[in-house]
């Protein structure tokens, strides 16, 4: 079925519109509907067809993506007044590629089967570069025997898919994702002001410990950015904050406690307060300098 699939891809944020390019380029016929309708414009150029509607895209594709912002989103273009329940046929198969609760993917699962709709949770890692260059990690929830049938269509967009276990087993695996890319990435801006205040130089400190054991996707994608003064979003704070919302959530309910998770999310709320919403991750550079009165960021 690899070329037989019409997908149907709804959210055109800096990761989904290159997401349903690269399916697009893969050979399949895709169908956009985003919030903002000039994202939708774009996509079109590219040979993405529009629709009014999750509910019309619905009518005419038998796989839908979902690659919106939060929880409370997912909800709305599912099962909305105008959502994909409202058009899917039985058979259709539904892939969520959010960032939610995995509490509420199980729920949702549960509800969109009564429909005949098959649902997987397939969040994904890697950032708009990933993004741009399809190689992603997908983390997949859902039936072994449904993983398989879209395979393919995860193949395009990414680079390591992982079947996680059931429904909501990606998102699990997202949350430890997100735990360790806030801490990772507090490890990255803590080494440079370290590095900065003593007087050496960042390039030199980055040149030695990416190829160290203290290397991580932060440290070599990031910080690279930061020396040049690049805090421009890969992936946004504000979508950061979200996901580790649900982190501590879903520890708040296993009774598990996460300082270091903690700890990241309420420095990157003194980004949020400095106005730095949508502001990349790597921004959390910011908080150290204030904290260690400490110039790191290059003036543009």
């Amino acid at each position: 079925m690899t070329k037989s699939w019409k997908i149907g891809f709804i959210g055109l944020g800096i990761m989904g519109r290159s997401m349903s390019f690269n399916l697009y380029r893969a050979g399949y016929e895709v169908m956009v509907w985003n919030r903002t309708a000039s994202k939708m414009k774009e996509a079109e150029k590219w040979g993405a067809k529009t629709a009014s509607s999750p509910r019309e895209l619905a009518q005419y594709c038998n796989l839908i993506i979902t690659m919106v912002g939060d929880t409370p989103d997912v909800l709305e273009v599912v099962e909305g007044e105008e959502g994909v329940i409202h058009g899917a046929r039985p058979g259709t198969y539904l892939i969520d590629m959010s960032t939610i609760s995995p509490e509420v993917t199980r729920s949702l699962a549960e509800r969109v089967k009564k429909h005949g709709i098959v649902m997987l949770d397939a969040p994904v890692s890697g950032g708009d570069v990933g993004a741009k260059n399809g190689t992603l990690s997908i983390m997949v929830g859902g039936e072994k025997k449904d993983v398989e049938q879209v395979m393919p269509v995860f193949k395009a967009m990414g680079q390591k898919i992982t079947h996680c276990g059931p429904v909501g087993a990606g998102q699990t695996v997202k949350a430890c994702n997100q735990i360790l890319c806030g801490l990772n990435l507090l490890g990255m801006v803590e080494a440079f002001a370290f590095a900065r205040k003593s007087g050496v130089d960042l390039e030199k400190m980055l040149e030695v410990t990416t190829k160290g054991a203290g290397d991580s996707w932060a440290l070599s994608n990031y910080g690279p950015r930061v020396i040049k003064g690049d805090l421009d979003p890969g992936f946004t704070v504000q979508f950061q904050q979200k996901d580790l919302r649900i982190v501590l959530q879903e520890a708040e309910k296993i009774e598990l406690p996460l300082p270091g998770t903690a700890i990241v999310q309420q420095l990157l709320r003194s980004i949020q307060a400095y106005g730095g919403n949508e502001d990349g991750t790597q921004s959390l550079i910011r908080v150290m300098e204030r904290l260690g009165n400490v110039e790191i960021v290059p003036k543009k």
